[in-house]
């Protein structure tokens, strides 16, 4: 609960940073420079080529988030519950308790707004804490497409923010709106936000970190590439590929020999 009072503390002051990852070897690297690490439902699209967030299985996300758990140190780290894992409290509570025992994982996201915020109360009551996810959602949407532009969106959202904010949130993850609408956010609840697509107006921001460093091809206007280690490993590749063909690989030093 340490980290979660971090968190909650951090509301209006320092930025708070997030990531999405799904291994061990990324965890391990990342964990120095983040506040949390969302072992995001993402890694479907991301690692398993799906056209959406809603075929990735329970299973498959307590493997990724032990994974990233067992290597992190100081991140507080946040397991993304699966569609159709929380469609209830009762079915939410199981299931987010053996997300929790499994993986040991420090806080669970789930998302929605006002439909989701007596499951959000539930939880918080059974001593689960609980990320809430507003906006653009992955799991629900039929058009991925900036939300908030009409007077309708964007009372909706504010008020399935305010909703899930009072039923115990202790941080809110803000998709693709308009900046506005996640200044208005920011500024109504309590909790910190992390924006995706959301603007520099949020406590904290969030991204894929295989977008981040040019792994993906998907690159939407709130993605920020700062490298491309694409074509390193293409490059990599590339000269083994070469020096195997050409029998240069292996090498002296990479042969075992008998003194």
């Amino acid at each position: 609960m340490k980290k979660i009072k971090k968190i909650i503390q951090k509301k209006g002051k320092d930025p708070l940073v997030c990531l999405s990852a799904y291994s061990s070897n990324i965890a391990k690297i990342i964990d120095k420079h983040c506040d949390i690490i969302l072992v995001g439902d993402s890694l479907g699209m991301t690692l398993y080529g799906m056209k959406n967030t809603k075929s990735v299985d329970f299973k498959t996300m307590l493997r990724h988030a032990e994974s990233v758990k067992k290597f992190t140190k100081k991140s507080l780290v946040v397991f993304d519950m699966p569609y159709r894992t929380y469609e209830n409290k009762l079915m939410a509570y199981k299931n987010a308790k053996k997300a929790i025992k499994i993986t040991k994982c420090d806080a669970v996201k789930i998302e929605g707004g006002k439909k989701v915020s007596n499951i959000v109360q539930y939880l918080v009551k059974k001593k689960i804490p609980v990320m809430g996810h507003i906006g653009l959602l992955p799991q629900s949407a039929l058009n991925f497409k900036v939300q908030g532009k009409t007077n309708y969106q964007k009372k909706k959202i504010l008020d399935d923010a305010i909703a899930v904010s009072k039923s115990g949130v202790f941080a809110l993850v803000i998709e693709c709106v308009t900046e506005s609408l996640a200044n208005e956010i920011t500024s109504s609840v309590p909790v910190p936000t992390i924006g995706i697509g959301a603007s520099k107006h949020c406590d904290g921001q969030v991204l894929v970190v295989d977008d981040v460093i040019g792994l993906t091809n998907f690159s939407p206007k709130f993605v920020k590439q700062y490298a491309n280690v694409k074509k390193i490993i293409e490059k990599s590749v590339k000269n083994y590929s070469k020096d195997v063909r050409l029998r240069r690989f292996p090498f002296e030093k990479n042969i075992y020999k008998i003194n």
